[in-house]
């Protein structure tokens, strides 16, 4: 499978996999973590607006709000029920 320069790995999701959000919990299951990060990565290595995120990543809002919700500091993070 070829992959753009923002897309991670299959080895690298398993990496990250542990640090992530189970994708079901209460409510609505997440979506797929693995678009999200590379759209994280796209914007960071572009410097581009989050509007601009290709669409091939998700929506922009989503990849948005993952970014802010994993970058919080732990201290305002929601505690695990």
């Amino acid at each position: 499978m070829l992959l753009c320069r923002e897309e991670i790995t299959d080895d690298q999701r398993q990496r990250l996999g542990p640090l992530l959000h189970p994708q079901v919990g209460h409510g609505r299951p997440y979506l797929n973590h693995r678009p999200s990060i590379s759209g994280i990565i796209w914007v960071l290595r572009t410097g581009a607006p989050w509007r601009d995120v290709p669409e091939r990543f998700g929506k922009w809002t989503t990849i948005h709000s993952r970014f802010r919700r994993w970058n919080r500091p732990a201290s305002q993070r929601p505690r695990p029920h």
